[in-house]
């Protein structure tokens, strides 16, 4: 069974993860931030993760903590879910068009984490959304999943678009990566035999 199910309580959120990496893209995600639920549902859809996301954040200082703290939660899930990697591809990539933005993502779940960010938002906030908190989630997600996660705004305008194509860029990728390799069978996909 390639599902998580992962708590995480600190001062300042309380989150609450399940997924289902062999899922059909459901979800069900209420962080009190109305554009990043946004974000997770399409990371959902376009990924076939059945992805459950609940958080109680300090809202009152900024979405900050609460953005951050689930992209580490997400991360140690989906860490989780794959096990010892046995059978996956391990790689993905996807080059994704949204109007007047293309975004490039490639991702290794190497259990070696890095992320390469280049992606330049044209405003400061999307609503009362900071932009900066794209690159935190994804830092989040990166670090504590074990990716190595590669994302390129190849050209934009809209904000909105820029980062709503970089969490389906992502999500396209890690549908990809994380499918079973029909032709491996449960191999675990390294030269080294582990990762």
């Amino acid at each position: 069974m390639r599902k998580a199910t992962l708590s995480r309580k600190t001062a300042e959120t309380t989150i609450e993860v399940e997924l289902n990496l062999d899922g059909t893209g459901q979800y069900d995600n209420r962080t009190g931030v109305g554009f990043f639920d946004h974000m997770l549902d399409q990371l959902a859809r376009h990924s076939l993760i059945d992805l459950t996301v609940k958080a109680k954040g300090d809202s009152q200082i900024d979405d900050h903590h609460t953005v951050e703290d689930v992209g580490i939660a997400l991360g140690k899930a989906l860490a989780q879910a794959l096990g010892d990697k046995r059978g996956i591809r391990r790689y993905g990539a996807s080059l994704l068009a949204m109007d007047d933005t293309l975004v490039r993502a490639a991702l290794d779940l190497s259990g070696r984490p890095h992320l390469v960010w280049e992606v330049a938002f044209t405003a400061p906030k999307i609503g009362s959304f900071d932009t900066e908190l794209v690159r935190e989630f994804f830092t989040a997600l990166a670090m504590n999943g074990g990716i190595t996660l590669h994302v390129d705004a190849i050209r934009g305008v809209n904000s909105h678009h820029i980062a709503e194509a970089a969490f389906k860029a992502v999500a396209r990728a890690l549908r990809e990566a994380v499918e079973p390799d029909p032709r491996k069978g449960d191999a675990i996909p390294s030269t080294k035999g582990t990762l």
